[in-house]
């Protein structure tokens, strides 16, 4: 019988520190974090603001060093084989970075210069994936700076997907957006994993969308993985473990200790990286 294929990714006791001060000790943004993502699957991080979330997707993604600990993505050491594991993975975070003076169009085409495509075959698929996404082609001409925050994001999502990437890596992709064009993101990763294989990993505030989306869900708190599971697994382990109502605002709350609503107010810092 042929090797089975390695997952898409692979953690193993990953921990990353950061010194915030020369006499401060450090803050361990990721403990010892270790699960595994199979092919195919999207997987949800789910924390509250400071828990290690963005930390644990920078390093995924080769934008940070780890302290201790080996990732490795479809059987890919991201330290040893760095390029080959930038090849299979795209990332798209809250706060995208673009070429604001230039339009969508502009910035999709140098994407597609970058990653060696074909601008032409790059801009057909841009235009086929943003109107998908709600954006018609006559707005791709403006600059981005005179577009709102959700279509920034969209566009974001639409070079990020230009690349064709084996795992995808969305960091908070539809906070601050409006209600229609969260749907629309969401509507197009449920698209994505129907019609492309693909992997997703998703970080989120929104538990309704994680619960939507996410075949399993791990939930971070101070940097340690304190659960995982499909949605229903965590919502029947909370109700019987704890006795708390079935829904994902008590999986939040019981092993984070506190509600989605605090997270949200109290609006700590996240975490430094």
């Amino acid at each position: 019988m042929p090797a089975a294929l390695p997952p898409a990714l692979l953690a193993d006791h990953v921990t990353k520190r950061f010194q915030v001060g020369r006499r401060k000790p450090p803050v361990i943004a990721v403990d010892d974090v270790s699960l595994r993502i199979e092919r195919g699957e999207v997987y949800g991080i789910l924390g509250a603001n400071g828990g290690g979330k963005s930390t644990l997707i920078r390093l995924f993604s080769t934008l940070l060093t780890l302290d201790s600990g080996t990732v490795e993505v479809f059987g890919h050491d991201i330290e040893r084989d760095e390029m080959a594991v930038k090849r299979h993975i795209n990332r798209v975070s809250v706060d995208a970075a673009f070429f604001k003076k230039l339009s969508p169009a502009e910035n999709l085409a140098y994407a597609a210069r970058l990653y060696g495509l074909e601008v032409g075959a790059a801009r057909r698929e841009a235009v086929r994936i943003l109107a998908r996404l709600g954006i018609a082609e006559s707005r791709l001409g403006r600059p981005l700076e005179q577009m709102s925050r959700g279509m920034q994001q969209k566009v974001a999502i639409a070079r990020a997907i230009l690349t064709s990437p084996s795992l995808l890596l969305l960091d908070e992709p539809t906070t601050g957006l409006d209600p229609r064009s969260r749907l629309d993101v969401q509507s197009y990763v449920e698209e994505l994993r129907r019609s492309h294989e693909i992997t997703v990993i998703l970080t989120t505030h929104d538990l309704a969308e994680a619960e939507r989306l996410c075949d399993r869900i791990g939930i971070l708190d101070r940097g340690r993985l304190v659960a995982e599971g499909t949605p229903a697994e965590l919502r029947m382990r909370v109700a019987a473990e704890k006795g708390l109502p079935p829904t994902m605002e008590s999986v939040f709350m019981a092993y984070t200790g506190r509600s989605l609503d605090e997270d949200v107010e109290e609006g700590e810092a996240e975490e430094p990286g």
